[in-house]
């Protein structure tokens, strides 16, 4: 006997996995049947293995009676979270959600401060450990058994691997990548279903919403007209004949939810663009509680800026670069904390991806530490705990496995050139999209954060915070002081320390540690 003892996510290819497993019943299920059956069935068939033959977004875990052992399984990019911690007596405690172990007997909430000085750096947990001493992330592509006897095996399953093909034309992959978006399309929802779509001003949106039969996006923007993408969002709504709801985010709404985000987001976040995101999941959640998302081109095709950087960094990359986000040095944190581990180092954590990727061009390095490190640690933790929080589902189908072998395959100038990123991308996009859209310069999600922080008609929490009771426990204040004196000062550069501090003060506040 197979039972499904906990599982989050969405089975893509359940149509194409119930042939494969010979199933004829399953049409006449309701998702919430279907799924944990479709899970039992494919263990069965394939044990271990199965991970490879699911496409979608899922974190679970099953026990097999037969063989007493629980089988607990994260899909190949992290987009489910799963935890697990081992008490004293070899007792095993699990959840997609860290709150599913806190309150279990045998688990005693204590803070792994060790985590604090890589945060100061990334901005978000990066890793298997968390801000929860012994309780540990199944990372990405991995499966865990464990035996009531105690043993505990983690196995990787799936590695992002890169095998550039310079046989082919921009053109040719661009179909390619466009073909199989049209496939996988179908299967985010089944036909009942009724979803909105998130619509930014870039691309990525932009084209999940071409290729869906989606009516309605939703979109967020800001008084402070160079941060609001919300205008070019309703353009492209117009353009494609959809519909567009437009979310306001003022200065009040985005520091009032801090501590509403930093507590469903379980630890703590330090990308200004969650607090707005929560806001728009909260917002969206009115009216629907299905919505499409763009995340993973970037990663996968060269969205970033720094990305054209690649081939100047070369080899040295292995000595600095740990993704996306590096907001501290080294000197700096051994200057604010009052206790320093000069070996608890962010380079230590990707120090296996280089070794992976030894031999490939600077560029697939770099996406590799990405789509291992940053995809799973930030965009995908905050898509998951905010839009749970909110009781809205997301769906992003470019993060499908089959989308990332179009990517691990393509050369990479056909991601990053001098004029342009996700070259390949975009070309495809330009199938349903006008070019001014397809080719639109990335803006990213950003927020008036740099703004609002230095005033203090907002800013009355950070400041009691920044120097309060609880920063006094990790951080030298008068060197925090100084920081935030010289942001207010007028180096709005400063922003991002400031911020990632003060969320962690926040996070440590609602967990009452």
């Amino acid at each position: 006997m197979v039972e499904i003892r906990t599982y989050r996510g969405h089975i893509r290819n359940w149509r194409a996995l119930s042939g494969e497993l010979g199933l004829t019943n399953v049409e006449t299920m309701s998702r919430e049947e279907r799924e944990p059956f479709l899970l039992q069935q494919a263990y069965q068939k394939w044990g271990h293995e199965m991970g490879m033959h699911l496409h979608g977004m899922f974190a679970f875990a099953l026990w097999d009676e037969e063989e007493q052992e629980l089988f607990c399984l994260r899909d190949p990019f992290g987009t489910k979270p799963f935890y697990y911690t081992l008490t004293e007596d070899g007792q095993l405690l699990y959840g997609t959600m860290i709150r599913d172990i806190l309150d279990k007997p045998g688990y005693q909430k204590e803070l792994n401060e060790d985590m604090l000085q890589i945060y100061l750096s990334l901005t978000y947990v990066a890793g298997e450990d968390t801000f929860f001493k012994g309780i540990k992330k199944l990372m990405p592509g991995r499966y865990l058994v464990w035996k009531p006897d105690g043993e505990i095996r983690i196995t990787r399953y799936y590695t992002p691997t890169f095998a550039p093909d310079e046989s082919r034309t921009l053109d040719e992959w661009a179909d390619e990548i466009h073909t199989t978006l049209q496939t996988i399309m179908p299967e985010v929802k089944d036909p009942e279903e009724k979803a909105d779509s998130f619509l930014s001003g870039g691309v990525d949106s932009s084209y999940v919403l071409a290729v869906s039969d989606v009516q309605m996006t939703d979109s967020c923007g800001y008084d402070e007209a160079r941060f609001d993408e919300s205008g070019l969002a309703k353009q492209t709504a117009d353009i494609l004949g959809r519909g567009n709801s437009r979310c306001r985010i003022t200065p009040e709404d985005y520091f009032d939810i801090v501590p509403y985000v930093m507590k469903n987001m379980e630890q703590p976040l330090g990308d200004a663009s969650a607090i707005a995101f929560a806001i728009a999941c909260r917002e969206t959640a009115k009216h629907t509680k299905l919505c499409y998302s763009g995340e993973g081109a970037d990663e996968f095709f060269g969205g970033y800026n720094m990305y054209r950087n690649a081939e100047r960094y070369g080899d040295n990359l292995k000595n600095f670069y740990v993704g996306n986000t590096n907001i501290m040095k080294e000197d700096e944190k051994e200057r604010i904390l009052l206790r320093y581990d000069p070996e608890n180092l962010p380079i230590n954590l990707v120090r296996e991806i280089y070794e992976e990727t030894e031999g490939l061009d600077p560029l697939a390095r770099m996406s590799d530490v990405d789509i291992q490190i940053w995809l799973e640690g930030d965009i995908y933790l905050n898509v998951d705990k905010m839009s749970t929080a909110a009781g809205l589902e997301i769906r992003m189908p470019l993060t499908d496995r089959r989308i990332f072998d179009i990517a691990s395959r393509m050369p990479s100038r056909f991601k990053v050139n001098e004029e342009q990123n996700k070259v390949a991308f975009r070309t495809a996009a330009a199938k349903v999209l006008p070019e001014e859209i397809a080719f639109r310069k990335k803006l990213g999600f950003i927020v008036p954060i740099r703004i609002w922080l230095a005033d203090e008609r907002y800013n009355a929490d950070v400041r009691r915070r920044l120097f309060g009771e609880s920063a006094a426990k990790f951080f030298r204040l008068e060197e925090i002081r100084a920081i935030y004196d010289e942001y207010v000062g007028g180096n709005s550069d400063l922003w991002r320390k400031i911020w990632t501090i003060y969320t962690f003060l926040v996070w440590y506040d609602e967990y009452g540690f």
